[in-house]
């Protein structure tokens, strides 16, 4: 095999990893967590507001 058959082979391996990726990629079955770790970042930021402004509220329960 010359170095034309094994770019070609290569070129074509790559094609189908690409192929494969991109399948799993938009699969129902991966959506749900998709878009649960898509979402994520906002419940995080959520949640640290409201222990802030609990933390605030009970700092002025106590002045």
């Amino acid at each position: 095999m010359d170095y034309g058959t094994w770019r070609g082979v290569f070129t074509i391996i790559i094609l189908v990893l690409f192929i494969a990726l991109v399948i799993w990629a938009f699969s129902k079955r991966q959506r749900k967590s998709f878009d649960e770790a898509a979402n994520s970042i906002f419940e995080e930021n959520e949640s640290s507001l409201n222990n802030r402004s609990d933390d605030q509220q009970e700092s002025k329960k106590h002045e």
